[in-house]
């Protein structure tokens, strides 16, 4: 299988970093962030998911499906400190854990992950992927519409769509019900999980805190007040403080 991803910083860093974009996006839609991770020592990888950045689909659209092809990065026990998964890659991000070695500590942030979507939301989900990838918004309107992003993140934004499968619609056909938050009862003993809830005031509210389980150790929740479902392009910061030293990890 062709690996198709980004890379920041150098292979030879003790450091690395593994991110998984969502739907309609792209693995360079993690360069705001993964500059910042490599200037704190990381080797980052973000990997372009089935259907997007001009990959091609296949017949199985089950988030089981998209974990199972992320496997490559995972060989001869390949392991990372940190793994960040956002929106749709939450979801996917939560299936990967088996793949995890136990012999290191992961720290596993999620941004306003989708684990937990209605029959009426995985439609709605459904009818706005196929609008938005018919008729896709020029860099100016998503400005207009996010002052909090950079140019570069709107661009990226553009971009994720436009080389985006169409048939990736079938993510809403093929996992129905649409249920992952399981997972975050029985968080193994060498992941630790950060998961950022955003601001339903101020965006499309992906995560419920009420589809969260409660007192789970190892789990860490956080809800963000004035922060939008886009937590890598608004709040970057937040994400990092998240993220254990050297130090603290000894």
């Amino acid at each position: 299988m062709a690996i198709s991803a980004t890379q920041w910083g150098s292979p030879t860093s003790t450091r690395r970093a593994l991110l998984i974009h969502g739907i309609t996006m792209s693995s360079n839609s993690w360069e705001g962030l993964a500059q910042l991770l490599v200037a704190e020592g990381f080797f980052v990888v973000a990997p372009n998911l089935l259907a997007h950045a001009w990959r091609q689909g296949n017949t199985d659209y089950r988030i089981s499906a998209f974990a199972e092809d992320l496997r490559p990065y995972f060989v001869m026990d390949t392991s990372y400190d940190v793994i960040i998964g956002h929106s749709f890659g939450g979801a996917v991000t939560v299936s990967l854990l088996p793949f995890l070695p136990k012999k290191r500590e992961t720290t596993v942030i999620l941004l306003d992950p989708g684990l937990e979507f209605t029959e009426e939301q995985n439609k709605m989900n459904l009818n706005l992927f196929l609008k938005e990838t018919a008729n896709i918004k020029p860099v100016d309107v998503h400005m207009v519409k996010n002052p909090a992003w950079s140019h570069r993140d709107c661009t990226l934004r553009t971009l994720g769509f436009s080389m985006c499968d169409r048939t990736a619609v079938e993510v809403f056909r093929q996992n129905n019900p649409w249920s992952f938050s399981d997972v975050l009862r029985k968080i193994p003993p060498h992941v630790k999980i950060t998961v950022f809830v955003s601001d339903p005031k101020f965006g499309l509210g992906i995560c419920n805190l009420q589809h969260i389980p409660c007192d789970v150790e190892r789990l860490d929740v956080r809800a963000l007040t004035g922060i939008g479902h886009w937590i890598q392009y608004e709040c970057p910061d937040v994400i990092m403080d998240a993220i254990p030293t050297p130090r603290a990890k000894l």
